[in-house]
């Protein structure tokens, strides 16, 4: 092995260390001011508070993810239904593909304090959370994110870090319900331009404006 190549993998080996032992906060903060786009893959499990009985999880929901920032984002849940949650900067699409039913909405402040945000949001992240470490579990590190804005539909939200890019999410509602994303390979800022965001209408489907 040439000496270029050993010092090459010796780099990247100390990145890794590096983001593995770094704190939540601090993979948190170096994984947003780097990247301006990714896609991937989620799943997710809405979790029902029933009075003191065991909780109900839900039936996992996956998709896929893809987002640049800020404000652009398609959101593309595949089982065990399928709905796409589309951004162009400007206006939010919600398509429900069985219904063939369009929903659209204004995106404008109001993606600043929700959950959207963390991850398809502007950098100034502290502008609208109180972030703060949240400990580890597993092995991983966590971090609490709480909206600034007290009519934020999410009270706590907690995002743990793997060798620097979001492992998990999940969202706690002031009804003590929660939401929980799973994520896997993440990209970081793929080759993307504005039209991969424009919506287009399917043909036939009803339109709501709200």
């Amino acid at each position: 092995m040439t000496r270029f190549k050993s010092l090459a993998l010796l780099g990247a080996g100390l990145l890794l260390a590096g983001a593995a032992h770094a704190s939540a906060l601090e993979q948190f903060k170096s994984f947003v001011a780097s990247t301006k786009a990714a896609k991937g893959e989620f799943t997710q499990r809405q979790v029902k508070n029933t009075n003191g009985d065991k909780p109900k999880v839900s039936t996992p929901a996956t998709g896929t993810f893809v987002f640049a920032r800020p404000g652009k984002f398609i959101w593309t849940y595949l089982k065990p239904y399928e709905q796409v949650l589309q951004a162009d900067g400007d206006k939010l699409y919600i398509y429900d593909k069985d219904l063939n039913q369009v929903t659209v909405k204004k995106l404008g402040d109001a993606l600043g304090s929700s959950p959207a945000a963390i991850l398809f949001g502007s950098n100034d992240l502290e502008k609208n959370f109180t972030l703060s470490e949240a400990g580890s579990k597993d092995g991983v590190e966590m971090l609490r994110a709480v909206p600034k804005n007290k009519d934020s539909s999410f009270e706590d939200i907690v995002i743990s870090m793997k060798d620097g890019l979001p492992f998990t999410m999940e969202l706690k509602d002031s009804f003590g319900q929660s939401s929980v994303l799973w994520f896997k390979g993440i990209e970081k800022n793929p080759a993307l331009n504005a039209a991969s965001f424009k919506f287009v209408m399917p043909k036939g489907a009803d339109v709501f404006n709200n």
